[in-house]
């Protein structure tokens, strides 16, 4: 439980910033990813969202949680395609893995 609260959380942040934030629309044009940069919020927002809700209806816990690890995992790629350093790779990695962890956990 722990581990789907942080991951709420962060989302929830980084949903809103991505959504708000002129940094994100920075960082989205330095991936070449702009056209996505409105999406990823709200599906960051949406997925912290069906996190919480699945605390309380499990099928909606595991298809949030796959869903913020395969948008952490496209994170991690687009940061490998840019040759970002490995730094400044590990906060999608580590919201990778943290969601991949919810959701073997819950299976």
């Amino acid at each position: 439980m722990t581990s789907q609260i942080i991951s709420i959380i962060t989302f929830l942040f980084y949903g809103i910033t991505c959504l708000f934030s002129n940094k994100r629309i920075v960082e989205f044009k330095r991936y070449k990813l702009s056209k996505f940069q409105k999406l990823t919020g709200a599906l960051e927002i949406a997925g912290a969202l069906g996190l919480a809700v699945g605390m309380a209806f499990k099928p909606l816990l595991l298809f949030s949680s796959a869903g913020l690890a395969t948008l952490m995992l496209l994170g991690i790629m687009a940061r490998l395609r840019i040759h970002d350093p490995l730094l400044a790779i590990m906060p999608a990695f580590v919201l990778f893995s943290l969601n991949l962890f919810v959701f073997l956990y819950e299976l």
